[in-house]
C-alpha cells in the first residue's frame, strides 16, 4: 500500500510535468510540428562543445577510480569547490573558498539540503508569488510549510511590505528566485536592500536569524545587459543554490552547488550540517564525473541568443494579438495575463489549438499562464496564429 504521507504529493502532482506528458500525447496524435508545447523549461540550446570535449578528456586523462568513485567529502571534490569559489570571486568580488561550497545533485537537491540544514519541522518558509511550484513540496519533505506572499502584479518585484506584515516567530527562511521562474523578472538592488533591512529587523525582533535561500539556476540567462545582483553581498544570512542545468544546458546531469558564506550566523554548524544532509537525504555526493566536467567548463556558457530571439518575437506577437505579458529580463518564460478570469480554463481552451501553457495557479498566482519559450524558433512563429485565434474566440 502506498504510504499515506505520499498521497498529497500524488494528488498535487506537478501541473507542469502533467502538461508536458500531455504534449507528448498530442504530438503523437497530430505530429510534433503541429503541437506548440510551452510547458516545460527544458533547454533547447545544446550544451557548449567544450562540455563534450571535457568528458572525453577527463576519461582519457584522469584516474578512473577517482572519477567514478565516492568523494572523500560529501561536499564534493575540494579542487572543484575551490574552482567554483574562485569563479564566483572573479565575477562578484566575493571572498569564498572551497569550504563555503557544497556540490549538489542539481538545484532541487540543493534546495532540499538547504531546507534540511536551516529549517526545523513546524517552521515556515516564505515565498513570493508567483514562485516555482515545487518549493511547497521541498518544504513539506522536511516538515516545514511554504507561506505564499501575494504577488505584486504591477511589476512582479517581491511584495516586501506584505511580507513584513506576514513574518512571525515561525518564519525561518525566505526563498527568492531571480531571474524569476515564471515571470522572467530580475530582482533589483532596491528590492534586495529593502528585503535585507526587513529581515535584519525581524531577526532581531524574534531573536533568531531568518535566512534567504536564493535559487539561481537562471543567473546567466539575462538579457539587454540587465544586472543580476549577487544576494550574499546584500544580506549575510543568505544561502545561494545554483545549477548548471540552464547555463550549460545540462538538466539531465543533475549538477549544482550551494554557497554558505562564512559570515552567516552559525556558519560552522551550518556547513557541517549541509555536508551531512547531502548524505542522509540519499544524494551521498554530486555526480563525480560531471563535477570534474563543470570545473573544466567553469567559464563556458550556453549561447542565449536563440532564447533572446524567441523572447522578442514571442512578446511582440502576443502583444499584437492583444495579450498582456510581463516583459522577461531573464530566464526563458513568458508570463501572460489570462484574458479570462479562470487561468485553468484558458489553458484548456489553448489546448484546443494545440498550445500548451501552464496555469498560473500552479505558481500561487491565478489569473496568468506561463509559456516556456526555450523551444525552436519555428514553434514560436507557428504558434502565434493559434494564440491570435484564441484571443478572437474569447473576445467573440
Amino acid at each position: 500500500m502506498t504510504a499515506k504521507s505520499m498521497m498529497p504529493y500524488v494528488q498535487g502532482n506537478s501541473a507542469i510535468r502533467a502538461m508536458f506528458e500531455e504534449g507528448a500525447r498530442l504530438a503523437e496524435q497530430y505530429g510534433k510540428e503541429n503541437v506548440y508545447d510551452f510547458s516545460l523549461g527544458n533547454p533547447s540550446v545544446p550544451a557548449p562543445a567544450e562540455v563534450n570535449q571535457a568528458i572525453k578528456d577527463i576519461i582519457e586523462e584522469e584516474n578512473t577510480l577517482m572519477i567514478h568513485g565516492y568523494n572523500q567529502s560529501n561536499s564534493g571534490y575540494e579542487d572543484v569547490r575551490q574552482t567554483v569559489a574562485d569563479h564566483l570571486n572573479r565575477l562578484h568580488g566575493t571572498a569564498f573558498a572551497a569550504e563555503n561550497i557544497v556540490m549538489t545533485v542539481g538545484a532541487a537537491s540543493g534546495l532540499n539540503v538547504a531546507i534540511k540544514t536551516l529549517v526545523d519541522p513546524g517552521e515556515e518558509i516564505m515565498a513570493f508569488a508567483p514562485y516555482f511550484v515545487e518549493y511547497g513540496n521541498y518544504a513539506k519533505n522536511h516538515g516545514a510549510t511554504v507561506v505564499a506572499v501575494p504577488a505584486n502584479t504591477a511589476d512582479f518585484q517581491p511584495n516586501i511590505d506584505k511580507m513584513s506584515e506576514m513574518i512571525n516567530e515561525k518564519t525561518r527562511a525566505v526563498i527568492i528566485n531571480s531571474p524569476n521562474n515564471p515571470t522572467g523578472v530580475v530582482y533589483s538592488e532596491e528590492t534586495l536592500n529593502k528585503l535585507a533591512a526587513v529581515l535584519e529587523a525581524k531577526s532581531e525582533e524574534f531573536g533568531a536569524p531568518i535566512y534567504i535561500i536564493s535559487d539561481e539556476p537562471y543567473r546567466e540567462l539575462a538579457y539587454d545587459g540587465v544586472f543580476v545582483p549577487y544576494v550574499t553581498k546584500y544580506y549575510k544570512n543568505t544561502v545561494v543554490g545554483y545549477s548548471w542545468s540552464k547555463s550549460l544546458s545540462l538538466p539531465g546531469e543533475r549538477i549544482g552547488y550551494l554557497v554558505f558564506p562564512s559570515e552567516m550566523d552559525d556558519y560552522e554548524n551550518a556547513i557541517q550540517a549541509a555536508n551531512i544532509a547531502n548524505r542522509v537525504l540519499g544524494y551521498v555526493n554530486a555526480p563525480t564525473l560531471i563535477q570534474r566536467v563543470v570545473a573544466r567548463c567553469i567559464d563556458c556558457s550556453t549561447d542565449i541568443d536563440a532564447y533572446d530571439k524567441n523572447r522578442k518575437v514571442f512578446y511582440e506577437g502576443l502583444k499584437e494579438a492583444g495579450y498582456e505579458c510581463a516583459y522577461p529580463e531573464g530566464a526563458f518564460y513568458m508570463w501572460i495575463k489570462s484574458p479570462i478570469e479562470d487561468d485553468a480554463q484558458f489553458a484548456a481552451m489553448a489546448k484546443k489549438h494545440n498550445i500548451l501553457v501552464v496555469p498560473g495557479k500552479s505558481f500561487a498566482c491565478p489569473g496568468y499562464v506561463r509559456a516556456a519559450y526555450c523551444v525552436s524558433y519555428d514553434t514560436i512563429v507557428n504558434s502565434l496564429p493559434g494564440f491570435k485565434k484564441l484571443m478572437e474566440e474569447i473576445r467573440g
